[in-house]
């Protein structure tokens, strides 16, 4: 708890530190220095990136990691700069918060125009208020611990963002702290409609011959993973994750199968998802690109709908029950011989055997994708952009839980770069590889600066197929087209780090063999690729879509 005697900031940075907040991410601006000076005095790590939005990129991914993340703006200019990435975290269920330093109270009370100001004082918070779960002014000191804690508990509570706006001269003003020891806890869950649920979902399981579990991002969202472990494996059933929820299940456990992601998927996740009578979706959101465009042929089985707030199985809706009691009562329940499920062969079983590089092969996707599985270790985060880097990656065989970061519910382009920053800075302790794609790659480039600036061992493979590929799978345009760049002479440009061009496997190899051992700053490799070359995952999407399928059936 902070001491009795304290101020509005250092109440604020305290309670962010409590809730696990060790680094944050930001830009200077006049409104904001003065708080700038407290979070930096109270030996939180303030990372300076090249813009907001990068910082809100940033401290997005760090959240994914470290279950809450930080950035730091000024007021107008700032905070509209850094909307785009909260939207993201708020669409993806991150708990990020958003610090903006504004202008004097007495100076809101006038009518005067100041600079970044745009229509009333409060724009920028009603703005905010349709992205976040909270989005507050601390006007008042002797209201502000309150309204802190209330925010910062329904970020943590419902895992989304909050925005915290704190005027220049509220920042210092004296405050009496809360009585409130610790933000809000997990949902209570009706126990009436938990054990009625319970009850219904165990009979769909027992008299079931081919259930499958499809485990899905808010079991990351809500740290669920070790009890849905315990369910996983006293089931014995395979167990698809949908591709935001990748890596929810070590991808090396016998029981995972991959990534189901309808006509995206592979032939055999697909076919043993697709086959079964009862599917068990836990933390799993029905999206667009999580079932592959809606692909999915989900008809004629029972889906059971496990979420944060309800559990649905067909019409049948239970409300108020939690998705944490869900898993461990499920697990609870299971008989000790687990439940009866068809054959299925794991992905680590499918991956087992490591691809050889062929003399002078020209690169493809899925060629890349076969080298990075041989490079990936326990240790390795995987950051993929959105577009066909983020299709192919869900192929990968990742080793850990929280392994595997990419928008697949949002994707905003240009996201990857700013969050490979965050991750390295949430797990320094772990590789940081990432996929993008050339053009995500000119949106937020800038950001390969603070990778330099800290000197971080991270592995950028630019997939250079001359523009917006998986744009000119939906439809061809000049729109598509981007002007090339030397991106493995970035590292020059940006005084840190190293770049390889490379064009064959053995090339590759050697690239990836070569950031591995070294810890010079980032390792920019560069893929040259054919401009209509695809991942696997696209070309099924692409032929389940196709006009000549469509008039066959």
């Amino acid at each position: 708890m902070p001491e009795k005697s304290t101020t509005v900031a250092d109440y604020l940075i305290e309670r962010l530190k409590q809730a696990g907040l060790e680094h944050a991410f930001g830009v200077p601006g006049d409104y904001v220095l003065t708080f700038m000076d407290r979070l930096i005095a109270s030996g939180v790590d303030l990372i300076g990136t090249c813009n907001e939005l990068n910082a809100g990129y940033a401290a997005d991914a760090y959240a994914r990691i470290r279950g809450i993340g930080c950035t730091v703006v000024t007021w107008g200019v700032g905070g509209f700069s850094a909307m785009n990435a909260v939207a993201g975290a708020y669409a993806e269920q991150v708990p990020l918060v958003v610090l903006v330093g504004g202008p004097r109270t007495n100076q809101r009370r006038s009518s005067m125009l100041l600079h970044h100001g745009v229509g009333e004082f409060s724009t920028m918070q009603h703005a905010y208020a349709h992205i976040t779960v909270a989005s507050v002014l601390l006007d008042d000191a002797g209201d502000a611990p309150q309204l802190i804690d209330r925010a910062l508990a329904r970020c943590l509570s419902e895992k989304r963002p909050i925005m915290i706006e704190i005027p220049v001269d509220i920042v210092d003003q004296p405050c009496e702290p809360s009585k409130r020891q610790t933000p809000s806890g997990p949902p209570v869950s009706d126990p009436d409609s938990l054990n009625e649920a319970l009850d219904e979902v165990m009979a769909l399981l027992a008299s079931a011959k081919r259930p499958v579990i499809l485990g899905g991002v808010e079991l990351h969202r809500y740290g669920l993973m070790q009890q849905f472990m315990r369910l996983v494996e006293k089931s014995k059933l395979p167990v698809a994750t949908t591709l935001l929820g990748k890596t929810v299940i070590s991808e090396l456990h016998p029981q995972a199968i991959g990534v189901y992601e309808g006509a995206m998927s592979r032939k055999d996740v697909r076919a043993i998802v697709e086959a079964s009578d009862v599917l068990l979706c836990i933390g799993a959101w029905i999206s667009d690109i999580n079932f592959g465009v809606f692909t999915g042929k989900l008809e004629g089985r029972q889906l059971i709908l496990a979420n944060s707030g309800r559990l649905k199985i067909s019409q049948h809706v239970y409300e108020q029950v939690w998705i944490g009691d869900v898993v461990t009562g499920l697990a609870d329940r299971m008989p000790a011989q687990g439940l009866p499920h068809p054959p299925f062969e794991s992905a680590a079983k499918r991956e087992a055997k490591p691809s050889i590089a062929h003399r002078g092969a020209k690169l493809t996707v899925d060629k890349v994708m076969s080298r990075v599985n041989d490079y990936i270790r326990d240790d390795t985060i995987v950051v993929a952009e959105t577009g066909d880097s983020l299709f192919a990656a869900a192929d990968l065989v990742m080793h850990h839980d929280v392994g595997f970061i990419g928008q697949a519910f949002y994707l905003s382009i240009g996201y990857a770069l700013p969050a490979v920053l965050g991750a390295s800075i949430a797990a320094p302790n772990r590789r940081v590889l990432a996929l993008i794609g050339d053009g995500a790659l000119q949106m937020t480039v800038q950001e390969l600066s603070s990778l330099c600036r800290r000197n971080i061992p991270v592995v950028l493979l630019i997939m250079n197929n001359d523009g917006y590929t998986t744009e000119r799978v939906i439809h061809e345009g000049p729109y598509n087209d981007i002007q090339s760049w030397d991106y493995h002479k970035l590292p020059d440009v940006f005084g840190g780090g190293w770049g390889r061009r490379v064009e064959t496997e053995e090339e590759l190899d050697a690239a990836l063999n070569q950031a591995r051992s070294s810890n010079d700053g980032p390792a920019v490799i560069e893929i040259m690729l054919d401009k209509l070359d695809m991942s696997d995952a696209l070309k099924r999407l692409g032929a389940e879509l196709s006009p000549d399928k469509k008039h066959s059936q």
